[in-house]
């Protein structure tokens, strides 16, 4: 009877199955409620006492062995019907694989995120419909004043005081109204102004823009902010600023970067001087502070706003702003690796 039994474990270590329903069939040969095992621990009785326990031994052992076959026989059957799943027929020829990827203008937008992101910057948002208020007049640019016109926008013909948001400053002064100082925040969003489509200009773009208020801030401070910033996004040391007009700071300037003059392109987009021109910035107006209900007299700030479409066509030297909207897949699959 032992030797019956050793037969058994011999028979259970060298079985095999290929389906669902021999490994069940297998199970309640060996290990089901009327199966081999439940038999042979039925007959343990009528084994002579000298023999009872190598017997015992031996129909644990077909026990185990029966248990951790009928285991690994459905281990192996769900990993070959899972890669086959997700594989297919693995003896057909491979065929290449297109990879996403992010829309260039994400990729900078991010890249510039994460330069501000290391000073303390965070990001903040708001709607692309706004108010006359939170786009023009906070911003020191009330009704009939003339610098409205170096905006051509979008207004909505059944209400005059709603509009599609010229400049994302728009959020800058939501952010003001909800949050005392020290504030410091960029404000990444999608822009809307009334101007003619061509490869240098579009009715819609993308802008990130900066604020930093508290008490002492100089201009020292806002001309170092970004130095950083053009070191670490262009790798460019050298910077001017340039006098220059916005109704919501004073001083205002011009920021321009040193891009060189090594190759033919440096002498095409900085127009042979190699200077070129990335944003504006300046100095918050303290009337701007006090529509946004912080007290001039005890903190000052700084703003500043620059293109991302901008920045991109300098970064890849696209030469077309219209390329980005387009969606034409032979332009966006140069950036399918971008993260």
């Amino acid at each position: 009877m032992l030797d019956k039994v050793k037969e058994h474990i011999d028979k259970v270590v060298a079985f095999q199955a290929d389906s669902q329903e021999q490994i069940e069939a297998f199970r309640i040969e060996y290990l089901g409620s009327k199966g081999l095992l439940k038999q042979l621990f039925a007959q343990f009785k009528e084994v002579p006492n000298d023999q009872k326990k190598a017997f015992g031994q031996a129909i644990n052992e077909l026990k185990q062995k029966a248990t951790e076959k009928v285991e690994d026989l459905k281990s192996r059957l769900e990993s070959q019907q899972e890669e086959a799943g997700i594989h297919g027929d693995l003896t057909r020829t491979g065929t290449p694989m297109n990879i996403g990827g992010r829309h260039p203008i994400s990729v900078v937008k991010n890249q510039i995120i994460d330069v501000f992101s290391r000073i303390g910057f965070n990001v903040s948002e708001g709607p692309e419909i706004e108010d006359d208020w939170h786009n023009f007049t906070a911003l020191n640019l009330p009704e009939h004043h003339p610098a409205r016109d170096m905006q051509d926008t979008f207004f909505i013909q059944t209400n005059p005081d709603v509009l599609l948001r010229t400049h994302t400053s728009s959020v800058q002064v939501r952010y003001m109204e909800d949050h005392q100082p020290p504030i410091r925040t960029i404000s990444p969003g999608r822009v809307f102004r009334n101007e003619a489509i061509s490869a240098r200009a579009h009715c819609i773009f993308h802008q990130v823009e900066g604020l930093y208020i508290d008490k002492e801030v100089s201009f020292a401070d806002m001309k170092q902010t970004l130095l950083y910033f053009t070191q670490e996004m262009f790798g460019k040391s050298k910077i001017r600023l340039r006098p220059s007009y916005f109704p919501f700071t004073e001083p205002s300037a011009e920021i321009d970067i040193f891009w060189g003059l090594e190759t033919e392109t440096d002498y095409r987009i900085t127009k042979g001087t190699g200077w070129l021109e990335i944003g504006g910035c300046g100095m918050v107006d303290p009337a701007v502070l006090t529509n946004c209900g912080i007290d001039p007299e005890e903190y000052s700030g700084f703003a500043f706003g620059m293109g991302v479409e901008r920045i991109a066509m300098l970064l890849y030297q696209i030469g077309d702003i219209r390329m980005f909207f387009e969606n034409d897949v032979r332009f966006l699959k140069q950036f399918s690796s971008a993260i």
